[in-house]
């Protein structure tokens, strides 16, 4: 399995096919996303633990919004019970994919410490809300370094991990194999990628003005485009034998091939 080379415009159809699956079933998909970050702060308040648990589960998660936007795309319907597909198929594999994340963040976390962030990570992990920006700034400044160490590392583990929980669902992919096929499609598609970024934070300004309420269409358009992204770059093997990679519709996974 090998993701496919897509032009830089295919980082606007991704979005564009995004809200098209979002427009499909709007309110729901606000519903859900609504239910996603009401829990996860939930469970994120609880002391010590309640963080790294969500980290845990966070693949399972976001597989279960990936499989309301698979079945939109097959012509099916999107339901409340898409949201619970990642813990009853593959739970381990997807755990496990969480579990590797967080110890990554933990490790890179301990290698900007070691560089002289230490003032900075403090600060970010366990300072109080009304830490001063001034203090903020100061530990910037004098962890250049670390900063930059970290901005490498942290972008290469989010590479990582983009598409690895949709390989790990659909694809029966193990964790470490679908994090490097992750980093292999998206340095293989750094244009497009960065097309789409662009975008997305043209839209999360114009999103932000009316009173944070454009959110409530780009929040959802985060994962539906996702989903895009990956059919994309990602097809069934079929169409990959038949046929280059097409803009105007959806590819359909295939949980078989792997």
């Amino acid at each position: 399995m090998e993701p496919q080379r897509l032009s830089a415009g295919q980082g606007w159809q991704w979005i564009k096919q995004g809200f098209a699956l979002f427009m499909k079933a709007p309110l729901l998909w606000v519903v859900l996303l609504i239910i996603c970050v009401v829990t996860a702060l939930a469970i994120s308040s609880v002391p010590v633990i309640g963080e790294p648990f969500v980290s845990l589960l966070m693949p399972a998660i976001i597989v279960g919004l990936m499989s309301g936007c698979r079945a939109l795309s097959q012509g099916e319907e999107l339901e409340l019970a898409h949201l619970f597909s990642g813990f009853k198929q593959h739970i381990s594999q997807l755990v496990t994919l969480g579990g590797i994340s967080l110890v990554g963040q933990y490790l890179i976390l301990g290698l900007m410490m070691a560089v002289g962030g230490a003032t900075l990570v403090s600060i970010l992990v366990s300072g109080p809300p009304e830490t001063n920006p001034d203090v903020i700034m100061q530990a910037v400044a004098g962890a250049s370094f670390a900063v930059l160490l970290g901005i490498v590392l942290f972008s290469l583990l989010m590479m990582a991990m983009q598409f690895a929980p949709m390989l790990v669902y659909f694809r029966n992919v193990p964790p470490v194999q679908a994090m490097k096929l992750s980093l292999r499609a998206f340095l293989f598609n750094v244009m497009p990628m960065l097309v789409y970024g662009v975008t997305f934070m043209l839209l999360a300004v114009l999103a932000s003005l009316p009173m944070l309420l454009g959110w409530l269409v780009l929040l959802p358009l985060v994962f539906t485009s996702l989903y895009a992204s990956y059919s994309d770059i990602f097809p069934p093997l079929k169409e990959v034998e038949s046929a280059p990679p097409q803009n105007e519709s959806f590819k359909q996974d295939d949980s078989t091939f792997s």
